[in-house]
Order: C-alpha cells, then structure tokens, then sequence
C-alpha cells in the first residue's frame, strides 16, 4: 500500500474554489485600489504584479470601474519542490463605484512597473452631491 503525503491546505482550497465568493476575499489576492483626482482628473491605481497588459480587461459603466483579468497559472514540475505556494493565479475582477461622474469614452489605462493606472477625465459641472437623509421612527 503506498502513502499519500496529506496537505490540509489544498483541502482548504478546494473547498473556496467550489464556492460563490467574491474574488477580492479569497487569500492570496490584493485587490485593493487607491482613487483620487488631480488635475480635473479621476485616477485608480491597482497593483497587479504578474499580469500582463494583453491580460486585463478595464471598463466604465454608469460610473462604476470594473476591472478584470487573469493570471496565468505557472505549470508545477517534479523538480520544484513546493513549501508554500501562496501567490494567486487565476481570474479576478473588482468594480469600484467613482466618486464623480468621468467621460468614459476618454479613458485610459497603462500597466508599468506592476501597476495599473487609469485615467479618466471627470465630467465638469456634474459634482458629486451630498444630501443629509432625516432618519425616522
């Protein structure tokens, strides 16, 4: 009878791929983004260290950025000899709702150094407003 080495953490992990979870809380995925404006701009930045510029995927819809993509698995040989195995391969995708409307159309998006950054020009005249809501009994 042979043994099999047991790994409790590719039990875990199973069990996460089979589920509905959003991508940004699975481990192993950092998928936060920093937005700001400067110079009548909306700015996001993501860090997606890996991934190819062929391999994202950034849209605009109705003032939510949506961006997706993947990385690609690495091919595991008998030569490598894991210990731990923590960098996340696969698909992702996070929409972050802008704080101003942006003209979409006019976006743009470069990867360099790891690091998405898309620009896109905020729509003048169209602030954002705040409206102070009477809470009930």
């Amino acid at each position: 009878m042979s043994l099999i080495k047991w790994e409790p953490f590719n039990e875990v992990e199973r069990l996460f791929d089979g589920q509905m979870l959003p991508l940004s809380t699975r481990p192993g995925w950092d998928l936060a983004v920093d937005v700001f404006e400067e110079k009548g701009n909306v700015i996001a930045k993501m860090s997606l260290p890996g991934v190819r510029q062929e391999e994202v995927d950034v849209s605009i819809e109705d003032d939510v950025l949506i961006i997706s993509g993947r990385r690609e698995e690495e091919k595991e040989t008998k030569e490598k000899n894991y210990y731990s195995k923590e960098i996340r391969r696969g698909s992702f995708s996070r929409s972050v709702g802008l704080p101003k409307s942006v003209k979409a159309e006019r976006a743009e998006a470069k990867i360099e150094d790891g690091m998405l950054v898309v620009t896109m020009p905020a729509v003048k005249g169209l602030e954002s407003k705040t409206v102070k809501v009477k809470v009930g009994k």
